[in-house]
């Protein structure tokens, strides 16, 4: 039978439509994203108490992917009243190895609590990676708890600090704090080697004491001491007067003041181009976010736009952002068997993908009680860079070995 022109057209367009019903039946499957096959958790502090810390975590997760999206980084914060509510902080970290995919916790900074947080998760699940970034607690109880503590050099910047101070023209060294910063071994020590550093190098040691962010004054009441004090300190003790404070909370009203009274600041006790430096000098580094090299550029010129070329310094990378990111990135390459937890120059690696071209200095902990060296306690340290001027070689300076063998005396 023969079909005529319409019926032919019509079988035809029939064809077709069931020939791309047929194709849309059966679509391309879509790819799924590979998922992580382990899980890092970071622990933090807020934007209020450690910024830095915090953004290394967000630039783990930028690299990385975060946990929800099928990522590695699980970020969590501590509490900013972390010595009222140490129970808090530890049931954090513990709650991290609930995850069955979590192979290490890498806390910065390791506020008290750290030890017992870690000891927990130790009892429950042994094959996770325990890393404690600028630990608050003693030396030796960190030790037994993480496998691998990190301190900022607080034996040899308490040498290079006072040096530094003296290059830059200071006659005298403040350092401001309060006491629950110096029963910490880390930070009592330090001030104690920074007195006799002041006397061996011909400078005026003073010590004052500022309201601790952690009590009831809170972060707010903290900073407006230090802003009614600075002018009456720099009446006191002088323009050709360093100063250095043991808290974050501290440090921006006090390069805020200084840049508009006088005196010197040499570094942060964390220290950072971020630290403190964009609120005292009003300046927004949105547009440089991430980028260090360009961050520190637009704070340098900051200063020396207000006077202060010469008198201001940091360290051109973050110490903060540096350590939660690298110590990330050291647990992420352990996992992955790319090195060992203990090797000294695998964590040097780390860190070197968030400090290009930066100067680093070191070595493990020596007890100055017992004169052991520790095998998971490391100390590090960067030059100082002097805003308006340079670099100082302070990794390069040799630290006499009697700070070495000074006692911590509480």
């Amino acid at each position: 039978m023969k079909l005529s022109r319409i019926s032919a057209a019509i079988l035809l367009a029939a064809v077709i439509v069931f020939a791309g019903c047929q194709k849309a039946e059966k679509p391309a499957a879509a790819a799924e994203p590979a998922k992580a096959a382990f899980h890092i958790g970071v622990v933090t502090g807020t934007v209020s108490q450690s910024e830095d810390d915090l953004r290394g975590a967000e630039e783990l997760i930028k690299r990385y992917g975060k946990v929800s999206d099928g990522g590695m980084i699980q970020h969590i914060t501590y509490p900013d009243n972390f010595m009222d509510q140490q129970e808090t902080t530890i049931s954090q970290i513990v709650a991290l190895a609930d995850d069955p995919l979590m192979k290490a916790i890498v806390m910065n900074q390791a506020v008290p609590g750290a030890a017992e947080g870690f000891k927990r998760v130790r009892e429950k699940r042994s094959d996770i990676l325990l890393f404690a970034g600028e630990p608050h607690e003693d030396p030796l109880v960190i030790e037994a708890a993480a496998d691998l503590a990190l301190n900022s050099d607080f034996i040899s910047r308490g040498y290079t600090i006072i040096w530094a101070a003296k290059e830059l023209g200071a006659k005298t060294f403040v350092h401001i704090s309060f006491p629950r910063h110096m029963s910490y071994e880390t930070l009592g020590l330090r001030r104690q080697i920074m007195e006799q550093a002041c006397k061996d190098l011909g400078l005026t040691f003073a010590f004052e004491t500022a309201p601790d962010p952690t009590s009831d004054v809170g972060v707010a009441g903290a900073q407006q001491f230090i802003l009614e004090k600075v002018p009456a300190w720099i009446e006191k003790y002088g323009k050709e007067t360093a100063f250095f404070c043991t808290n974050d909370a501290h440090t921006e009203p006090l390069l805020k003041q200084l840049l508009q009274y006088g005196g010197y600041f040499v570094e942060a006790d964390l220290p950072s181009p971020l630290m403190g430096y964009p609120g005292a000098l009003g300046v927004d580094l949105t547009a440089e976010a991430g980028n260090f090299p360009a961050i520190l550029k637009k704070v340098e010129q900051a200063v020396v736009d207000k006077g202060g070329a010469g008198r201001f310094g940091t360290w051109a990378y973050s110490y903060g952002f540096t350590v939660t990111a690298g110590l990330g990135e050291f647990a992420k390459n352990v996992i992955e068997g790319k090195t060992t937890k203990d090797s000294l120059d695998g964590l040097f690696e780390a860190f070197a993908v968030y400090t290009p071209g930066a100067n680093w200095n070191g070595g493990y902990y020596i007890d100055a009680n017992t004169g052991v060296r520790a095998k998971n306690h490391l100390l590090v340290y960067m030059d100082t860079y002097i805003l308006g001027k340079g670099y100082l070689p302070t990794t390069k300076q040799t630290v006499p070995e009697k700070y070495f063998s000074i006692k911590f005396k509480k």
